[in-house]
């Protein structure tokens, strides 16, 4: 695919970007090399290739939930610098 200066100067005003003159000339280049590059990938014979959303198959990395005994009240409130009625108690962040 060939890429004039008149694309480089619509994708930039699109893209909010200020491509000076002197730099055209390299951007048309990459951008035509890119382009390429993906036309060369819709030449890949994907028919019998389910679609998918990452390379590596997925797994539950989870540990089973399990029930289990927690922490005593007292022994968690115990480092605790403030503390009322069996609760912790922390400064005020939001304003009356």
């Amino acid at each position: 695919m060939k890429v004039t200066k008149q694309d480089i100067d619509t994708v930039a005003s699109l893209s909010r970007l200020n491509i000076h003159d002197d730099e055209v000339e390299g951007v048309m280049e990459q951008l035509d090399k890119f382009l390429t590059y993906v036309d060369n990938l819709k030449a890949v014979d994907t028919t019998d290739i389910e679609p998918t959303t990452y390379a590596l198959k997925m797994q539950n990395v989870f540990r089973v939930d399990e029930v289990k005994p927690s922490l005593p009240r007292d022994a968690a409130l115990s480092n605790a610098s403030l503390q009322e009625d069996g609760y912790f108690k922390v400064p005020r962040v939001l304003e009356a």
